[in-house]
């Protein structure tokens, strides 16, 4: 006798649960997750000094008053950091928020009317696919040039093409379907069906896909500030402390480990969590 598994009876927040339950490293992923998002909310109540304020104190081990040791300018460390989470955090949700939107859009529209517009808008994104996501924000910031919004929107551009192929995807399985039909018989729009029917099927592989995007985005950020193309030099990132501290990691260990631990943590841990959500959300035959 065939059996089914347990999670083909469990619906919504159960299923959550119960794969959750099953999956160890999603609890330590998502509680991970939440102290870097705290330490970005309160950032100027957690952080023990001014990020940029300099010291003589410089190039100091950790201590009890600097618990993670200080720069070569003599800055606190550990309050960099902290301050640093915001940048990363915020680079990494509203990057992959507005390639989000953007790439569906475009996905949704050529997956639908199929044609010219499909025609001409996957051209354009399998020339984007041809080139790595990285080097495509590299160019486009040195196009615009540095600053946090030119930053966001290079990164964003580099991962629409992702979105617009999931998106484009679903729509070609899902748009043939008997709801749909009846949608159209009952004289729905197009633009009704694409967006109020035919998009929140296909939301599982969507919602997996962002969450491997923001880290791939916050690893982006940290990449163009390590190589002094991101943000402003007095704005205190992850990727701009690493950059810094390059030419004394040899001295001054600290200034390497501590900076590359927090972006290989919250990394992990969003991978972490993405897997968990693409096992609850059965979306493993979607992804492209």
């Amino acid at each position: 006798m065939v059996t089914k598994e347990p999670t083909e009876n469990l619906k919504g927040i159960s299923r959550f649960r119960f794969i959750f339950s099953r999956d160890k490293k999603a609890p330590v992923a998502i509680s991970v997750i939440l102290i870097f998002i705290l330490s970005a909310l309160f950032a100027p109540w957690l952080a023990p000094y001014d990020p940029n304020e300099m010291t003589l104190d410089m190039m100091s081990a950790p201590s009890k008053m600097h618990l993670l040791g200080t720069d070569d300018l003599g800055r606190d460390l550990l309050s960099r950091i902290i301050w640093g989470t915001q940048i990363s955090l915020f680079v990494g949700v509203s990057t992959v928020f507005i390639s989000l939107i953007l790439g569906v859009i475009l996905g949704v529209v050529a997956g639908y009317y199929g044609g010219w517009a499909d025609m001409i808008i996957m051209r354009y994104i399998d020339l984007q696919w041809a080139f790595p996501n990285f080097i495509i924000a590299v160019y486009l910031v040195a196009v615009f040039g540095t600053g946090l919004l030119n930053v966001i929107v290079a990164i964003s551009l580099a991962f629409l093409d992702d979105f617009a192929r999931v998106a484009r995807s679903m729509v070609l399985t899902l748009k043939e379907q008997q709801f749909v039909e009846a949608a159209r018989t009952n004289g729905s729009s197009n633009m009704r069906i694409m967006f109020k029917h035919i998009l929140p099927n296909a939301a599982a592989p969507l919602i997996v896909q962002a969450t491997v995007c923001v880290s791939y985005a916050i690893l982006g950020e940290a990449s163009l500030s390590f190589l002094g193309l991101g943000v402003s030099a007095n704005t205190p990132t992850w990727g701009l402390i690493l950059a810094d501290g390059r030419s004394f990691i040899s001295q001054a260990w600290w200034l390497g480990v501590y900076p590359g631990l927090a972006i290989m943590l919250i990394v992990l841990s969003i991978n972490f969590l993405g897997d968990s959500l693409r096992d609850t959300l059965d979306v493993k035959e979607n992804l492209l």
